[in-house]
């Protein structure tokens, strides 16, 4: 047991101190002030900006100021001014820099509103799609005078349609509360699926970085494979958690210092101003249980490599489960209760995005959940007896590793022991 412990503290102290654990760790720390300091930051580089200013010529001389006050509604900050002159001189206007483009007005054939609309570049849409807003109500005002609409009409033609959607069963979640949980279900599987995925792949290089130093031979004949093996899975598990546990300090704080300008947007809409228990306690429970999946199957196909060149290519079918996984539980998004993502959420390669899915945005029973809990369980231990008869004939194999044949060698090699 001491062994045990040895390997697992030298594990997660090694990783601890590398340079490319620090600095993405600090570079994620980093994005994520920035996305909950998102609104300070842009009314920190728009402080002192001028606003857009258009220059209109307005040939009709009747549409200007119509659009003027509807411009108020869709975009305040969007300044009109009419010009007196001509084309040429409110172009050359616009290329010395005084307004951000020019439009011109007119009425086509049918006596209702046209325009042209020029600037320096048209990259930048958002502009030309606000003016082409306003004169859209401005002609459907004028058409609907022209073919003698009166303006309740109008309205009461334009207005939607009312729809309410309510669920029959009982306990079924509202569609407020789907979308709160659709949207913190969402972040969660992201922070599930790139764990995964980099905590995985950092098992199997510390196996192939330990073979390739031929330490290997002294480490199997003193500890036993699967503490070995498993002394490496904690060690990472705990170097996850360490990293984990700064980012969500670091997210909680900024968060907390930020709660006022982020209410009634972003953060209402991904959910994380009512969360439910329950969904951070599954979050918790399956990100821990298809970690260990995940890592259990990383630390034997690892010990199959001699090369750490040879890392990626090994482990690439287990990254194509989990990317699967993961697109799968993207489409699961819009469709939770769609019947391939109820029986895939049992299959253990996919339960940790799937359930964890389906338990976040629907009310499934509890059997449900322990089956996959169980199954996925079953599937670790499975792993963990496997891996470490493949773990302890892998690393004993050197060569350049060819296929998934190398798993039959490594299981023949640890019989001949």
């Amino acid at each position: 047991m001491n062994n045990f412990f040895i390997i697992l503290i030298h594990t997660y102290m090694s990783k601890l101190k590398t340079k490319s654990f620090l600095v993405t760790t600090i570079l994620t720390a980093g994005i994520m002030l920035a996305l909950t300091n998102m609104t300070n930051i842009i009314d920190f580089f728009n402080k002192g900006d001028e606003a857009d200013k258009i220059i209109v010529i307005d040939e009709t001389g009747q549409l200007f100021e119509p659009l003027k006050q509807q411009m108020k509604l869709v975009n305040e900050e969007l300044v009109l001014e009419e010009f007196d002159g001509n084309e040429e001189s409110a172009r050359k206007a616009v290329e010395e820099g005084e307004y951000k483009g020019l439009l011109q007005l007119s009425l086509n054939n049918e006596e209702l509103p046209a325009a042209a609309y020029q600037a320096m570049s048209i990259a930048d849409s958002a502009v030309p799609g606000d003016l082409q807003a306003g004169l859209q109500q401005i002609k459907t005002a004028m058409a609907s005078t022209q073919i003698n609409i009166a303006p309740d009409q109008l309205e009461e033609l334009y207005a939607p349609v009312e729809f309410e959607k309510s669920a029959l069963e009982e306990d079924a979640k509202t569609e407020e509360e789907l979308n709160q949980a659709r949207g913190l279900v969402y972040v969660l599987l992201f922070i599930i699926y790139f764990a995964v995925i980099m905590y995985a792949n950092m098992i199997a290089m510390e196996v192939a970085t330990e073979k390739s130093s031929r330490v290997m031979e002294i480490m199997i004949s003193s500890v036993s494979p699967i503490k070995q093996m498993f002394a490496k899975i904690l060690g990472i598990g705990l170097l996850s958690l360490t990293q984990l546990a700064v980012l969500l300090l670091v997210g909680y704080f900024s968060i907390k210092q930020n709660l006022e300008s982020m209410e009634g947007g972003f953060f209402e809409f991904f959910g994380f101003g009512n969360v439910a228990a329950s969904t951070i306690i599954y979050a918790v429970i399956f990100f821990i249980l298809g970690y260990f999946l995940y890592a259990t199957m990383a630390a034997f196909l690892g010990s199959l490599v001699s090369r750490i060149e040879d890392v990626q290519q090994m482990i690439t079918p287990m990254t194509l489960l989990v990317v699967a996984g993961f697109m799968m539980a993207m489409f699961g998004l819009g469709q939770p209760e769609a019947p391939f993502v109820k029986y895939t959420s049992f299959i253990p390669f996919f339960s940790p995005m799937l359930m964890f899915l389906r338990v976040g945005m629907l009310n499934i029973p509890f059997w449900e959940i322990a089956l996959s809990i169980g199954i996925l369980v079953a599937t670790i231990a499975f792993l963990a007896v496997f891996g470490a008869r493949v773990y302890r004939g892998g690393v004993l194999m050197y060569g350049k590793s060819n296929s998934f044949k190398d798993i039959k060698k490594a299981l023949q090699l640890t019989k001949n022991e």
